[in-house]
């Protein structure tokens, strides 16, 4: 039996951050991953580090992300590739427009200095932009990361600093003997620790059922591709009010594109699916002329959850002393994810995060429940 203080679940960017600062602290850890980490959703996201266009009740928790994310090689080794791009988030209707609009009065007194740009100003700006984009909010401080790099290297790191990470490393058993968390994995490991850390991404759900608190979660398959390398353009990394894709283009000339949504193979694998490919080129010549005949070379999907509300759950179980929870973030985990692992550190060592996890707290579906 291996005595720890805190046993996580979930080795992706959530998992592994707070694997990390709760290392740092001294605090023993066992990070149990069932793949490898950063290999689901955190590591074949898009790379978006925005905080333009979350949800107020994020902004707080999306600020103190902000901060980590400026000193990630001093943290992890690495860059990253992590570019302060800006992020530009495009209106393809003046509806749009004055959504992005009341965004900006709304977040106000956040940090943001959103930049709000009409067509002409988009076109002098951003020539790269297609004449279907009426406007556009400008974040200059956000920007974008290669996840397949920076999500594993928070468990590096936290292997640094003294935790233990165990991959391919499938948990079997959870139970609670009163006292502490006794968790089993289909490879032999048996820990016991007072703190678990439910961080299991779309899977989570199942955990969070045992202890008495189904959510209703499903899983979503996010659409992605890349081009051949092109010629330098986009110097930002980009957005659709309403939705439709995502683009941008990193050092060496290739494009990342996403949107709409693939299917799954299995409870592991996710492919994106012809239409949702054909879809995304459509659009893409539209709103960034320059990609008209670029060739794409690879395309990929993942799984990732997402609850009705589109807000993460994160902070204390409500049935059982111990057991915390962070998932559930609907493709926008990235950013925040080193946050809500320092926000989970805290309440460990501290009894409580110094930013506010009310919003997010896995109760607001028992009291739905109940009702």
């Amino acid at each position: 039996m291996i005595e720890v203080d805190a046993v996580i679940i979930g080795g992706g960017i959530v998992g592994s951050s707070a694997a990390l600062f709760l290392s740092q602290t001294g605090r023993r850890v066992a990070l149990l991953e069932r793949d490898f980490c950063g290999s689901h959703s955190s590591g074949v996201n898009y790379g978006g580090v925005r905080r333009q266009g979350r949800p107020l009740s994020q902004l707080p928790l999306s600020q103190r992300a902000h901060e980590i994310w400026g000193r990630l090689p001093q943290l992890l080794g690495i860059e990253g590739e992590y570019q302060r791009s800006g992020h530009l988030k495009l209106a393809r209707s003046f509806e749009d427009l004055r959504a992005l609009h009341d965004y900006a009065a709304s977040s106000q007194g956040f940090g943001l200095d959103l930049q709000l740009l009409d067509r002409a100003q988009l076109r002098a700006r951003f020539p790269w932009v297609g004449e279907v984009a009426v406007g556009a909010s400008f974040c200059p401080d956000d920007g974008h990361a290669n996840p397949r790099l920076v999500s594993p290297a928070f468990a590096r790191a936290a292997r640094q600093h003294g935790a233990q990470v165990h991959e391919q490393c499938a948990v079997s058993a959870v139970e609670h003997d009163g006292q502490r968390f006794r968790v089993s994995t289909q490879s032999g490991l048996e820990l016991r620790a007072p703190w678990l850390l439910n961080c299991a991404g779309a899977w989570a759900g199942a955990l969070a059922e045992q202890f008495g608190e189904a959510v209703p979660m499903h899983a979503g398959h996010p659409a992605m591709l890349v081009t051949e390398p092109l010629p330098l353009v986009m110097d930002a990394s980009t957005g659709v009010e309403g939705g439709g894709i995502y683009a941008r283009q990193v050092a060496r000339g290739n494009c990342v594109l996403g949107g709409g949504q693939g299917f799954a193979l299995d409870a592991a694998r996710a492919r994106p699916g012809q239409h949702a490919v054909i879809e995304i080129l459509r659009q893409a010549v539209e709103l960034y002329p320059f990609l008209q005949g670029a060739q794409a070379i690879r395309t990929w999907s993942g799984t990732e959850g997402y609850l009705p509300d589109r807000q993460p759950v994160i902070g204390h179980s409500g049935t059982q002393s111990g057991l915390l929870h962070a998932f559930g973030f609907a493709g926008a985990g990235f950013q925040i994810g080193p946050a809500v692992g320092q926000a989970l550190t805290e309440i460990i060592c501290s009894g409580a995060s110094t930013t506010s996890l009310d919003a997010f707290s896995i109760t607001r579906f028992h009291s739905i429940s109940a009702a």
